[in-house]
């Protein structure tokens, strides 16, 4: 009996892109299997958040294709608003509406985006708020949450919309460190129930736990992509030893 092949939830073939003759991402190949976990690390400047904002074409791209389950998003016509609705993005800022309360911010895309009526989407966000610990906070404004319930807020308002791929973009910049932690139980739950996700962090440890394969970019390129044990212990690149060696000298790792 063959075993069976996971689905290709993610594929990225000869991405480039440029900020004027600033040349960002410089043929960038990358797959992702249905519930697998990539973490993108590198240093700053490197090209990770502006290949996730590719992905969830908040950048347009000059070359290449980025194909999501099959379809390419990149193709020319796309339905931009459908896309986005299979891709969730949380970035290091909370990007929370400060003039409403938690559970309107998680509600509010499921109504405006999906059609769903306000008992659903509100009885939807309560229910996600409630597996995060924060159903008591959901009358609260987000100036009277910590930064790391913020950061929280956010992640489940991505996934209230339901999306097939999580892009996370550095979430635990932001947060002091004590605050951390909160936020990467969070994404450690949504691995373990199996949610698809690309990942660009600083969290060396967090991302040798976590991951199923690590990226190292340098300078718009994937340099170097390998299981965690591997790309920790014994990185193939002189490139990649030197990034993860001042990791190790900061004490990040």
């Amino acid at each position: 009996m063959t075993a069976s092949v996971p689905r290709a939830a993610l594929g990225i073939e000869g991405l480039h892109k440029s900020f004027g003759d600033l040349e960002v991402l410089r043929g960038i190949d990358l797959d992702l299997a249905e519930h697998e976990v990539v973490c993108l690390i590198g240093s700053s400047g490197s090209g990770k958040s502006t290949l996730l904002r590719c992905i969830n074409l908040l950048e347009p791209i000059d070359a290449g294709r980025i194909v999501v389950e099959g379809d390419e998003i990149t193709a020319t016509g796309v339905d931009v608003d459908r896309i986005r609705r299979r891709i969730g993005i949380v970035f290091q800022a909370f990007n929370l509406f400060p003039h409403m309360s938690v559970l309107a911010n998680v509600s509010l895309a499921p109504r405006k985006v999906l059609g769903l009526g306000r008992a659903e989407a509100e009885a939807r966000a309560t229910e996600l708020l409630d597996r995060i610990g924060l159903a008591d906070k959901r009358n609260d404004y987000p100036d009277r949450l910590s930064g790391g319930q913020q950061q929280r807020v956010a992640i489940v308002r991505a996934l209230a919309m339901q999306p097939d791929l999580l892009l996370l973009d550095e979430i635990t910049s932001a947060l002091d460190p004590e605050l951390v932690a909160e936020v990467l139980n969070l994404i450690r739950e949504l691995a373990g129930n199996g949610m698809t996700m690309l990942i660009a962090t600083h969290e060396m440890g967090f991302a040798r736990e976590i991951a199923n394969r690590v990226c190292f970019l340098d300078a718009g390129r994937i340099l170097e992509i390998a299981p965690p044990a591997e790309m920790f212990s014994a990185p193939r690149e002189e490139r990649t030893r030197q990034f993860l060696q001042r990791v190790i000298d900061a004490g990040r790792l």
